[in-house]
């Protein structure tokens, strides 16, 4: 009797098909397929064509060659689809144990997130004015702290009087955010502007495309140094929305409620920033 080999590869694309099956995300998807990928390349060099081969040690020199080129925060990440991987593996009978399981996560620092001062952001809407589509950009990512995956996604009929509606996205419940003075004008300055196509989002190029999430964050980088604010990025706009929620006195459960945070652990982690810095307010901040 014969036993037959699946390929490393053929192994690799049943991995990530039962990712999708899971409805992982698609970012998570995409960056574990990558590092198991990273992975097969490694042992078909040095010649393993199994992963009954594979040993311990075999998995520690891959993700010591990885660590010349990535930081400690990139390893441990794929020390984590590595680690997800092996499940799988085992669950397909494929190995009889897991080799991963013996090696521990590097340690790292987990930065604070960056808040932008009240100087930074009036000066990041100073220098992109006259660009009115980066201004509502800005301007709907600063006071509704949504993800720019979420604002690429944004239609014209989620734009509801005075609330915006945030559509289910993989493991992402929908949920409606009020749109404050701020948010409502430049969306309407913006939309009074907007090239008349068909396509129904709202953040689209001249010739009527949806914006990519790489091309707005590439232009806001560019108006980030316009501005002369240093060591920011996009997301820092989201990071600024919750602290300033928290420190005007919104509950914790709402702003969390807000952002689309699965667990309550993600807000609470902007407590420390803002302990003490509590007023006793219980309305949203307009920024």
């Amino acid at each position: 009797m014969t036993t037959t080999t699946i390929g490393l590869n053929d192994l690799h694309n049943q991995f990530i098909a039962s990712l999708k099956e899971k409805k992982r995300s698609t970012a998570t998807i995409l960056a574990y397929s990558k590092d198991i990928g990273q992975l097969i390349d490694f042992l078909t060099g040095e010649g393993k064509s199994s992963f009954s081969e594979v040993k311990t040690a075999d998995l520690e020199t891959f993700l010591k060659k990885m660590a010349s080129s990535f930081t400690p925060k990139t390893i441990s990440r794929k020390l984590n689809a590595l680690k997800t991987f092996y499940r799988f593996l085992l669950n397909q009978g494929t190995v009889k144990e897991d080799s991963s399981a013996p090696i521990a996560h590097p340690r790292y620092e987990i930065k604070k997130p960056r808040i932008l001062s009240k100087l930074e952001y009036r000066a990041l809407r100073d220098v992109c004015r006259d660009d009115l589509r980066t201004s509502a950009i800005i301007e709907v990512l600063l006071q509704t702290g949504i993800r720019i995956s979420e604002l690429t996604n944004l239609s014209l009929e989620d734009i509801n009087n005075n609330n915006l509606f945030i559509k289910p996205f993989e493991s992402h419940e929908g949920r409606e955010i009020p749109l404050n003075k701020a948010a409502k004008v430049a969306l309407t300055r913006y939309l009074s502007n907007r090239p008349d196509k068909q396509e129904k989002i709202i953040f689209i190029t001249k010739t009527g495309k949806p914006l990519l999430i790489r091309n707005i964050r590439n232009t806001i980088d560019r108006y980030f140094k316009e501005a002369g604010i240093k060591d920011a990025c996009l997301n820092d706009l989201r990071h600024t929305f919750i602290y300033h929620q928290l420190i005007a006195g919104a509950p914790l459960h709402l702003v969390s409620k807000l952002v689309g945070h699965k667990r309550l652990t993600s807000t609470k982690r902007y407590l420390e920033l803002v302990r003490d810095k509590v007023r006793e307010k219980t309305k949203l901040e307009e920024l």
